[in-house]
């Protein structure tokens, strides 16, 4: 049984295997990627439910800017699409939507339906969904180095003072408490330029099920997982425990 005390207030998840699933069936890719919104419905009901604070979807990464036109037209048309039509939902639920990565890569259409949502939901505090869009942790760390560095060379801060926090700070997920469960669907045991600042000492949990068919059972396995391990962060067992 899941210990309410012991939730992690951070979740993240890259949801992978829309088109395998599609494959599977004998359809388009896309179609895939359409029958992933209902898993996503699911993880954050389920997150909700046990009172996650945060969960990270990632969604869109820099590399799939390279996979054929077509699909990334309608990956984009499906976004704004399921916005659009979840945000009522989402509003009534106290979901904060909040959007991280390379958004000005995004186009117009786009953009415009994330400013909207982001705005309308801002108030809310049950839970925040973020969603990582063009987003790539190597591209992240290089943003976060050039803000450092510019301020560095203005002399807003001293080289030596740059340290821990100050790049947190100037990372996407600035003010947010890093993930403690990082969770990958189908079978992929990688992370993908995933938040690899922020998942320093993340649990992983891989499973073998497609994005579309993730449900909350398969959640709730990640967080009973979870709540079974030992979190040692460099200490010993007898530290953690003692006794």
């Amino acid at each position: 049984m899941i210990d309410p005390a012991r939730v992690p207030r951070h979740i993240a998840i890259i949801m992978d295997g829309n088109g395998r699933w599609a494959k599977q069936q004998g359809e388009h890719r896309i179609v895939g990627h359409a029958n992933g919104v209902p898993a996503v419905r699911e993880a954050l009901q389920g997150c909700s439910g046990l009172g996650v604070e945060y969960l990270t979807l990632y969604a869109f990464s820099t590399e799939n800017w390279n996979r054929p036109q077509s699909e990334v037209n309608a990956l984009m048309d499906l976004l704004v699409n399921t916005v659009v039509k979840e945000l009522d939902e989402l509003d009534q639920n106290s979901v904060r939507l909040n959007a991280i990565g390379d958004l000005e890569s995004l186009p117009e259409s786009c953009r415009e339906t994330l400013r909207e949502a982001m705005a309308r939901t801002a108030g809310n505090s049950r839970i925040t969904l973020t969603l990582a869009l063009s987003y790539s942790a190597r591209w992240e760390l290089v943003q976060a180095a050039r803000t450092l560095a510019t301020a560095a060379a203005a002399g807003t801060i001293a080289p030596e003072g740059i340290d821990e926090d100050r790049v947190s700070a100037s990372l996407c997920t600035a003010g947010m408490p890093d993930p403690e469960l990082l969770i990958r669907t189908s079978g992929e045991q990688r992370i993908s330029n995933f938040l690899l600042w922020q998942i320093a000492y993340a649990e992983l949990w891989f499973t073998s099920v497609l994005w579309p068919d993730f449900r909350k059972e398969h959640l709730f396995q990640a967080i009973l997982d979870f709540q079974n391990r030992e979190r040692r962060f460099g200490l010993i067992s007898e530290q953690v425990t003692p006794g």
